[in-house]
């Protein structure tokens, strides 16, 4: 008889952690590794389960694809671990006739990873292909916070093999994935795509699986799965710990098999002892055929008031929009930041934009500012990194945004912090520009970045950075496409210095819908110039600018006169070929801003009069 005919009519216990078995032996580096290094310790892993009384095993094979074995430089061992992983695992189940589940694990965590999913599928079919040859009784696809990563992996899989599959998500939240899926859906979706068994594993302790499933109705022909952790996690004196009793864990077991669940298994924190407690527990349990799953009420999410100001990108669809950054003080004096803000308002910017501490220096928070600003009938656009917070950091950041109606944001990567005042600071990076776009417009949706619900939906627009000084112009754009693709509204271009680039912009950007602002910064001597041209990422200047910056010497004047003159050549260019305008204020030199919006309203003026002529 095979797993899914034993599941027809009994409750199988699986085993627990193999993971949380050899970090407290002190192996805590690549645990796949373990199975060329250590064999018999991976033996007396399963054998102590087995004793337990798990009908199942897995392989320790987890994290056993190049993706991840890349990080300790095993990228080339993956037939290898796999092929000991499975030989081990059989011959511990030889003797009592356990089934071995051949183990694959996600990869995508609450961000995407660098790979990309074709690559993350390619890793996957290798790793498939090695275990498919050594004959186990299924695969067990676990730990997957990522439902696009799982549903095109029990796709993949289906199609090499007839063998059960089990597939379990990942839930950040009870009952929720994190891309606001609810956990019913996602096992309907995975019974279509062809799992055998569907369920979760990790991240939720017993508690939060059981609320979790009451909310799930029987599959139609597939078996549900739940391996919970032991409890939530803690730390104590720097080390992972769970703290569960055994017999709570049992008792929730019980629970889950009223709820549906065929097959109990344990993740991170379980051992032998919790799975002999729960194949005791167990022992005289049948399946249930039927339940009335406990839907309750959709939580309401409040869609949010019209907002008061049109967004950028509506605008620059249209008409002319000029953005104008200003920089925040590297002080705390912000009198004359106030008082250029103002001025720039007056003079027609749409909104004061401002760096989140730009070049990894820090300066008063534009968050402050920004609201400060408000309080003086000023629009602003802050910028948001991802270097300086963590996600509960950025969501948290986004979530007060949101409550001061601050609703224009620019996000950006980020300069390292060894290019700052703090070289030895930590740059955080939990995700990247690209994601974190796809994590706001979540947000917009009324899910937080887990998933859970925010009750209201939030209701930014979202600009993103544009660098075209670059010697492939093409590659750039194709960055762009992706993040449209993840959700940007518009682009923002770093300072561009002669009219052939922004002419190549146009062509190589005229097929995108996308509003894109054209960066126009003055420069104000010859030394600020060559520091931007040699110093500043993403800034290059021609050969013709840094002449005739270097020809004035050190007149002040005299290069203020110049660097105006070559932005407003520029502003010839780019005003004729783009809506967008973003022009970049230079060491709070307001005034020279101020000269340049006049120039725009004035080519604007000139241009409707020529066309109106026409």
């Amino acid at each position: 008889m095979g797993l899914l005919e034993e599941l027809q009519t009994r409750v199988l216990t699986a085993d627990g952690a193999i993971g949380t078995l050899l970090y407290s032996y002190g192996l805590d580096y690549c645990h796949e590794e373990m199975n060329i290094a250590r064999p018999d310790i991976i033996e007396k892993i399963h054998s102590e389960y087995i004793a337990a009384g798990a009908d199942i095993i897995q392989t320790n094979t987890y994290g056993a694809n190049r993706i991840k074995l890349a990080r300790y430089g095993y990228e080339n061992r993956v037939m290898e671990f796999n092929e000991a992983a499975l030989k081990i695992a059989k011959r511990a189940a030889s003797l009592d006739g356990q089934y071995v589940l051949a183990t694959i694990g996600g990869i995508r965590g609450i961000r995407k990873s660098d790979a990309t999913l074709d690559e993350i599928l390619a890793a996957f079919q290798e790793q498939a292909e090695v275990l498919l040859a050594g004959e186990p009784d299924g695969f067990l696809l676990e730990t997957y916070y990522d439902f696009e990563e799982l549903s095109h992996c029990v796709h993949l899989l289906r199609s090499m093999t007839d063998l059960p599959i089990i597939a379990q998500v990942t839930m950040q939240e009870p009952g929720v994935l994190q891309n606001l899926m609810s956990l019913n859906e996602a096992f309907q979706d995975l019974e279509r795509l062809g799992a055998d068994i569907v369920g979760s594993n990790c991240r939720l302790g017993p508690f939060h699986t059981i609320q979790a499933f009451e909310g799930v109705n029987l599959p139609n022909k597939a078996f549900l799965s739940a391996y919970p952790n032991a409890s939530l996690l803690d730390i104590e004196d720097g080390r992972v710990v769970y703290e569960s009793e055994t017999d709570y864990f049992a008792r929730a077991a019980v629970e889950l098999v009223n709820q549906g669940v065929r097959l109990i298994g344990g993740c991170c924190g379980t051992t032998p002892k919790h799975i002999a407690a729960v194949k005791k527990r167990l022992a005289n349990m049948e399946p249930i055929e039927t339940k009335e799953a406990k839907h309750g009420q959709t939580q309401f999410v409040r869609i949010p008031e019209p907002r008061k100001q049109e967004p950028l990108h509506e605008k620059a669809k249209r008409e002319r929009s000029v953005i104008v950054e200003l920089d925040t003080p590297r002080h705390l004096e912000i009198d004359g930041f106030v008082e250029g803000a103002k001025q720039l308002a007056k003079a027609g910017a749409d909104v004061i934009m401002m760096a989140d501490n730009s070049l990894a220096s820090p300066r008063i928070s534009n968050i402050a500012m920004a609201a400060i600003l408000k309080e003086h009938g000023i629009r602003s656009l802050p910028h948001l990194t991802c270097r300086d917070r963590n996600l509960i950091g950025l969501q948290s950041h986004l979530m007060g945004l949101d409550a001061l109606e601050l609703h224009d944001i620019l996000v950006i990567t980020g300069d390292p912090t060894k290019v700052g005042d703090f070289p030895g600071a930590t740059s955080v990076y939990d995700v990247s520009s690209m994601e974190l776009i796809s994590l706001i417009k979540q947000l917009n949706k009324g899910g937080s970045f887990t998933g859970k619900s925010l009750r209201k939906q939030a209701n930014f627009s979202v600009a993103a950075a544009f660098n075209p000084n670059v010697r492939v112009l093409d590659r750039a754009v194709a960055r762009l496409e992706k993040k449209i693709e993840h959700g940007a509204d518009y682009f923002i271009s770093q300072p561009v210095y002669t009219k052939e680039k922004i002419i190549e912009i146009y062509e190589a950007t005229k097929h995108l819908e996308t509003p894109i602002y054209i960066g126009i910064m003055p420069l104000t001597s010859s030394r600020s110039a060559e520091f931007l041209h040699h110093e500043v990422p993403g800034i290059k200047l021609s050969d013709e600018v840094l002449a005739r910056m270097a020809a004035c010497g050190d007149d002040k004047e005299a290069s203020t006169a110049e660097g105006i003159a070559i932005a407003k050549e520029l502003l010839d260019t780019a005003c004729k070929y783009f809506n967008g305008i973003y022009l970049i204020t230079p060491f709070l030199r307001y005034d020279m801003t101020l000269e340049l919006m006049d120039y725009v309203k004035q080519y604007d003026v000139e241009s409707k009069g020529v066309q109106s002529n026409v």
